[in-house]
């Protein structure tokens, strides 16, 4: 045990302020599908990383891994095994539905910027502390969420852009990122900068307004 992180004496209208040039800043956050190949620095990878490693889990069991994929070779053969895998799908039953939820956002199964942007980080989450560990890790999925949430936040902080891309099923991520089965893919998150020409599809910029989002009880 140690003592609580002593907080400064910050007066309510220093909180209120600083809430909101944060809520400020994420609002520009958006899903970006066009990157150049621009480097980021692998430094800033680490610390996003580290920022997602702080997050709050079931048990405390932290049952999330990273794997961050920069080298060309592995880039491609993500493409070429997610293409596949979204062709399979918007073919298949519920295609048609998706791709008409997805269309004004620009979503579609080819996906050139799995191999332009700089980074494409994996998120794992584990199902059991180690293979065989008898007992599952409580609350994985939301645990890896939250972790993911502060990764996304942390890069788009240090002025990067990113998309996530949600890993399920696909597990040939694992055989591609050479992790155990008792992890899942959850989570895909492409990082780089955003190409010049790139830009913010006029649906995504419709966001629920706070009374649509939220009760008080």
């Amino acid at each position: 045990m140690r003592p609580w992180p002593s907080d400064p004496a910050t007066p309510d209208h220093e909180r209120i302020a600083n809430a909101v040039a944060f809520c400020e800043r994420v609002a520009l956050r958006h899903s970006c599908r066009s990157f150049s190949n621009k480097p980021v620095p692998r430094a800033v990878i680490e610390t996003a990383i580290a920022a997602a490693g702080t997050a709050p889990s079931g048990a405390n069991r932290q049952p999330w891994h990273f794997a961050a994929i920069s080298s060309p070779g592995a880039k491609t053969a993500l493409r070429v095994a997610v293409e596949e895998e979204e062709r399979n799908f918007y073919g298949g039953i519920g295609g048609s539905e998706w791709q008409g939820l997805l269309r004004d956002l620009g979503a579609r199964a080819e996906k050139p910027y799995l191999e332009t942007a700089p980074w494409v980080l994996i998120a794992f989450g584990q199902t059991k502390a180690t293979e065989t560990d008898r007992f599952p890790n409580p609350h994985m999925t939301e645990s890896v969420s939250i972790a993911c949430g502060l990764l996304l936040t942390t890069l788009h902080l240090a002025g990067l852009a990113t998309l996530v891309h949600t890993a399920t099923p696909a597990r040939f991520l694992n055989r591609l990122c050479r992790r155990p089965e008792h992890e899942r893919p959850v989570m895909m998150i492409v990082v780089g900068h955003p190409a010049a020409d790139a830009e913010v599809p006029a649906a995504a910029l419709v966001r629920k307004p706070l009374d649509q989002i939220a009760s008080w009880l």
